[in-house]
């Protein structure tokens, strides 16, 4: 681990690592700042796939997170390129908000509840019963099922909320039929990352919270692994895993003295 590189492109969650229950994490604007003045690339990924990147820079902004929409990676994106490859303009059925829609449209995906190629499982604060039976009976008559990500559960101000993964459960247990997950801990979510970013597993950092999701991602996508303490998961926590991050810091904070000795090594060679 200790003879990777330093890394020269960076990707990094962004619930728990830039933001935290709908604030920036202390610290998380100077990390940005000095990642754009190293001149280093990066990505924020995001499983939420409810908001477009567009969406997403605008709410960052708001809390003085300064992200262009495409340094942003969400899993609804994730998932539109992921069928853009397996089926080129095909059709699906969308239980899930504009992040999804919005991302399937533009690689022409036609959405529609009529024989459907796949139904495609998001985020959404506003699961229809209606619209979850009408995924299991197209999933029953033949359809391809595939969800954003396995998140059981998703952060708000007032606890937690159901999210694709409990959903996903209900559909296969009343389908028998498995989704196939895109977002992370899938890696090919870090994979087409890397081909975003145009760089290298060796060269390439992963920023999370969560062992179980970021962590596992970016060990299994030959990244370097930073675990940050400020959101998910806690340090007494980490040695219930069977594999371990490459490093361990409190917060984004932390790897911002690195990030500005490498801007003044460059500024002064």
């Amino acid at each position: 681990m200790h003879d990777r590189p330093a890394p020269t492109a960076w990707m990094c969650d962004m619930d728990g690592v830039l933001v935290h229950e709908g604030q920036l994490v202390p610290g998380a604007d100077l990390f940005v700042n000095a990642l754009r003045a190293s001149g280093a690339s990066f990505l924020v990924l995001t499983n939420n796939s409810i908001y477009t990147p567009r969406d997403l820079a605008a709410r960052l902004s708001n809390l003085g997170l300064a992200v262009a929409p495409e340094s942003l990676w969400t899993s609804g994106v994730a998932t539109a390129q992921f069928l853009r490859r397996q089926r080129p303009e095909g059709t699906a059925f969308v239980v899930g908000e504009a992040g999804l829609t919005t991302a399937l449209h533009d690689i022409g995906y036609v959405l529609t509840d009529q024989h459907p190629d796949y139904v495609v499982l998001g985020e959404t604060r506003t699961y229809s019963f209606e619209a979850i039976t009408r995924a299991i009976r197209l999933v029953d008559a033949g359809a391809r099922f595939i969800a954003t990500n396995p998140d059981p559960t998703g952060p708000s101000t007032e606890g937690a909320l159901p999210a694709t993964g409990s959903v996903a459960a209900l559909i296969q247990r009343a389908t028998g039929v498995a989704p196939y997950f895109v977002g992370k801990p899938n890696p090919l979510m870090m994979r087409e990352g890397l081909n975003q970013l145009g760089a290298h597993s060796e060269s390439t950092a992963m920023v999370g919270d969560r062992m179980d999701t970021d962590i596992v991602a970016g060990m299994e996508a030959g990244l370097e692994t930073i675990l940050v303490l400020s959101g998910v998961t806690a340090e007494h926590q980490i040695e219930r895993f069977p594999y371990r991050p490459s490093r361990i810091v409190r917060s984004v904070a932390d790897l911002v003295p690195e990030l500005e000795a490498r801007t003044a090594h460059t500024s002064s060679s």
